[in-house]
C-alpha cells in the first residue's frame, strides 16, 4: 500500500480541533427564581474550572471523519496484478505487422504471444490493433474472449514500414477520449529502423502503460536488392539499348557472391553474380534490357540465401510506345528554332518525339487532331483558317505552345493566347543589353529542373496583360516571360520571347534542353510518374482541371479499392501494398507501376534494450524481462482507494450526525 499524494499527511494536526472543543465544554444551568437567599450559605466561588472530556464516542466519530478525510486527500493505493482488475483498465494489443514481420515465423510468434496476453488479462476489456505504417483497429473495446482471439488470427501480414513515432502519435489520440488507464501489449520485432526521428515523438501518455514483447531478440542476416534504375518509358522498334541498374545490399551479413536476374514477363533474360562484400554493397548492370509494346511487368531478383525471402526481388514497369508526333510552325525566315528545338527533344527526350517543322504558309493542309502537341514560332501573321483550326484544336484538349519572337511586336494581341500586347521591350538598348529573370515558379516543372533559368540572358520580350493567365517566370523589371492558359479542355503555354538565338541566349545555354524536354512532356500529356514507386507513397490521380473525369485503379490483387464516388473525386491514391498497380487517369492515360516495400525493413536490426528500457520508463534491469517473448510476466498496477475512503467518511458523518442529535435531546431533558 501507497499513498499518492503522502504531503496532506501534515492534515493529521487537525485532529487536535475536536479535542480542544470538547474540553472547553462547560455545564450551564438555566437560573431558576427563589423566594428569599436567607436559606444560603455563602461561600467563595472557586475561580479554578474543571475540565474534562465526556461524550467519548461522539468525539471519536468526529476525529474519525477528520482522519479519513486527511486520509482521502492523500489518496491511498493498492498495488494489484493487472490480470485481477476488471473494466477500470483497458489492455490494448498491437501486433506489428510491417513487412519485416514476414521474415522467419515472426508474425506467427507474435500471434502466439498476443494469445497468451489474452489469456492473462482476466476481467479487463480489451481492444486488438494491427501496426503497420498505420494502427489499424481491429476490435471495439470489448470482453469477449472469442472476439478478440479471432482478430488476433485475423491480422495478415503487410508490406508497409513500421514507424513507432506513428504509433505513439495514433495512441495519444485514443488516450484523449478514453479516460481509463490503458495498458498496451507492443508485440513486434522491435526493428531498429521503426524508431521515430527523435526520441520525444514516441513519447506516450500519463495513463499509458508500456509492456514490450519482442519477437526477435538479435540482428538476422539478410541480402535483398535495395534498389532499380531504370526508365519507365521507351519508344519505338530502334530505341538505344535499355540499361538497368541495380544495387544489391548485405545487412550483418559475410562476404559472399550472389546470382542477380533480370525478370521480364515472367521470363529470366538475363543473370550475371556479384561478390557482395561483407556487410555492405554491390553494383550489378544489365546493359539491354529488351520489352515488347506496352507495359511489361519487370524485376530483378537475387538467389535465396536467408529466412527473408520476400525482399530479395524489386519490381519496376516499363511501357513501350511509338514516338508521338509534333509539329512546330515557324515564320518562313526562321531556320532557328527548329534546329534548337529538334537538338533539344533529340538529346533529352530519347526519341520520344518526331518532331515536324513546316513554315506558315505549308500549315492550310495539316491536320492538328495528329500531333500530340504544336509550337508556334516567331509567327509575324496567322491565317485565319489556321488561327481558328488551332482554336478548335485547343478546345478540344490540344496543347499549345507559342513562342512570340519579335514579329507579333506590331500585333494588338496574341493570336489564341488572347492576352493584349502592352509594348515591346529591347532590352538591348539599356545599360546592360539585356534582362536577367527575376521570379520563377519552382512548382512548375519545365522550370524547376531548368534551374529557374539562371543565367539566361533575354534581349528581347513582349510586355502583355496576363489576365486570369498563370505566371510562371517574370523578368527582372516583371515583365512576364513565361505564362499558362487554359482554353476548353486544353491548354496554352505562351513565351513572350523567341527560341531562336536573337532574342535571347537561351538556346546555347544548358537550361533550354529541360526546357525543351518538359515543356514537352506536359503538353502532350505522355510523362509517366515513374514504373516503380514504394509502398506507402502517394500517386496523383488528378489535377484540379480535371474533376469532371473518373478515374480506375487496380491493385495487385485484381481488386479495385476506389468506391464510385473516390472514382469521381479522389485526387490521390496511396499505394498500400507490394506488386502491379493499373491505372487509368483522369486525363485517359493508361499507366502501370510496380510497388515495392520501403528498404529500410530489409535492415534486421533490433533496438537496443536500454533503449526500449527507456520508451516503457524503466531501468535496464527490468528491460529483459519486459522484452522477454512469449506469455506475459505479471505486471503490478497501482489501484487507488480513494472512492472507498470517502464512502467510510460519508458513513462516519452520518454516524457523528445521529449521534450528535441524541446528545443534544438528552441535554434539552436535563435542562
Amino acid at each position: 500500500m501507497g499513498l499518492f499524494a503522502p504531503w496532506f499527511l501534515a492534515g493529521l494536526a487537525g485532529l487536535a480541533l475536536p479535542l480542544y472543543l470538547h474540553l472547553l465544554k462547560r455545564q450551564t444551568a438555566k437560573p431558576k427564581p427563589v423566594s428569599s437567599l436567607m436559606f444560603y450559605e455563602s461561600r467563595t466561588q472557586a475561580s479554578t474550572r474543571h475540565r474534562r472530556l465526556r461524550y467519548f464516542l461522539l468525539l471519536s466519530l468526529r476525529m474519525l471523519v477528520l482522519l479519513l478525510l486527511i486520509l482521502a486527500f492523500t489518496n491511498p493505493f493498492i498495488n494489484r496484478e493487472a490480470a485481477t482488475l476488471a473494466s477500470n483498465r483497458l489492455v490494448l494489443l498491437v501486433v506489428d505487422n510491417s513487412f519485416s514481420m514476414r521474415a522467419g515465423t515472426r508474425l506467427a510468434d507474435a500471434k502466439d504471444a498476443a494469445l497468451s496476453v489474452l489469456s492473462g488479462k482476466g476481467a479487463a476489456r480489451a481492444q486488438v490493433a494491427a501496426f503497420g505504417s498505420q494502427l489499424r483497429l481491429m476490435t471495439k473495446p470489448i470482453e469477449d474472449q472469442s472476439a478478440l482471439r479471432a482478430a488476433v488470427q485475423a491480422i495478415q501480414p503487410g508490406d508497409g514500414h513500421g514507424n513507432f513515432g506513428e504509433l505513439a502519435r495514433a495512441v495519444r489520440g485514443m488516450a484523449e477520449s478514453i479516460h481509463t488507464p490503458i495498458e498496451m501489449h507492443l508485440i513486434s520485432d522491435m526493428q531498429r529502423s521503426e524508431l521515430a526521428a527523435t526520441f520525444s515523438d514516441m513519447g506516450l501518455p500519463a495513463n499509458v502503460s508500456l509492456v514490450t514483447h519482442a519477437v526477435a531478440t538479435k540482428a538476422q542476416p539478410n541480402w535483398t536488392v535495395e534498389s532499380v534504375d531504370a526508365p519507365g518509358q521507351v519508344w519505338g522498334k530502334d530505341a538505344r539499348p535499355i540499361h538497368v541498374q541495380a544495387v544489391i545490399a548485405g545487412y550483418g551479413t559475410p562476404a559472399a557472391q550472389r546470382t542477380v536476374s533480370l525478370v521480364v514477363n515472367g521470363k529470366t533474360t538475363a543473370a550475371k553474380t556479384v561478390q557482395v562484400p561483407a556487410n555492405g554493397r554491390a553494383t550489378v548492370e544489365f546493359p539491354a534490357l529488351e520489352v515488347p509494346y506496352g507495359f511489361s511487368r519487370c524485376e530483378v531478383t537475387i538467389d535465396a540465401a536467408d529466412g527473408f525471402r520476400a525482399d530479395d526481388l524489386r519490381r519496376f514497369a516499363v511501357q513501350r510506345s511509338d514516338p508521338q508526333k509534333a509539329l512546330l510552325i515557324h515564320n518562313y525566315g526562321d531556320n532557328r528554332s527548329p534546329l534548337y528545338v529538334g537538338a533539344a527533344l533529340s538529346a533529352a527526350a530519347q526519341s520520344a518525339f518526331l518532331l515536324e517543322s513546316i513554315n506558315g504558309n505549308e500549315a492550310a493542309d495539316r491536320q492538328p487532331s495528329n500531333y500530340a502537341f504544336i509550337i508556334l514560332s516567331d509567327l509575324n501573321s496567322l491565317p485565319s483558317l489556321l488561327e481558328n483550326a488551332l482554336t478548335g484544336y485547343v478546345r478540344s484538349g490540344g496543347s499549345l505552345l507559342i513562342a512570340a519572337g519579335t514579329s507579333a511586336g506590331g500585333r494588338s494581341q496574341i493570336p489564341i493566347f488572347g492576352a493584349h500586347i502592352i509594348e515591346a521591350r529591347d532590352y538591348s538598348r539599356i545599360s546592360d543589353r539585356y534582362m536577367g529573370v527575376g521570379s520563377s515558379d519552382s512548382s512548375y516543372a519545365a522550370v524547376a529542373k531548368a534551374d529557374g533559368w539562371a543565367g539566361v540572358k533575354f534581349f528581347y520580350a513582349l510586355d502583355i496583360d496576363p489576365g486570369d493567365a498563370r505566371v510562371m517566370v517574370r523578368l527582372g523589371d516583371q515583365t512576364p516571360l513565361l505564362l499558362e492558359k487554359r482554353i476548353g479542355e486544353g491548354r496554352v503555354v505562351l513565351l513572350t520571347s523567341g527560341l531562336d538565338n536573337l532574342t535571347n541566349d537561351f538556346p546555347q545555354h544548358p537550361a533550354f534542353v529541360p526546357f525543351i524536354e518538359q515543356t514537352a512532356r506536359y503538353l502532350a500529356g505522355s510523362e509517366r510518374q515513374g514504373g516503380s514507386r514504394t509502398v506507402d507513397a502517394y500517386l496523383e490521380l488528378r489535377n484540379a482541371r480535371e474533376q469532371a473525369q473518373g478515374v480506375e485503379v487496380t491493385d495487385p490483387e485484381g481488386k479495385r479499392p476506389l468506391t464510385l464516388g473516390e472514382a469521381a473525386t479522389a485526387q490521390s491514391f496511396q499505394l498500400t501494398k507490394a506488386g502491379y498497380y493499373q491505372l487509368r487517369l483522369a486525363n485517359g492515360r493508361r499507366d502501370e507501376i510496380g510497388v515495392n516495400p520501403d528498404p529500410r525493413e530489409s535492415n534486421l536490426d533490433v533496438i537496443p534494450e536500454d533503449v526500449l528500457s527507456l520508451w516503457q520508463g524503466k531501468g535496464s534491469a527490468s528491460s529483459q524481462e519486459a522484452t522477454a517473448p512469449g506469455p506475459a510476466v505479471p505486471h503490478k498496477t497501482p489501484q487507488t482507494l480513494w472512492w472507498y475512503v470517502m464512502l467510510l467518511v460519508l458513513g462516519s458523518a452520518v454516524a457523528e450526525s445521529a449521534l450528535a442529535s441524541r446528545y443534544l435531546g438528552t441535554q434539552r431533558e436535563e435542562l
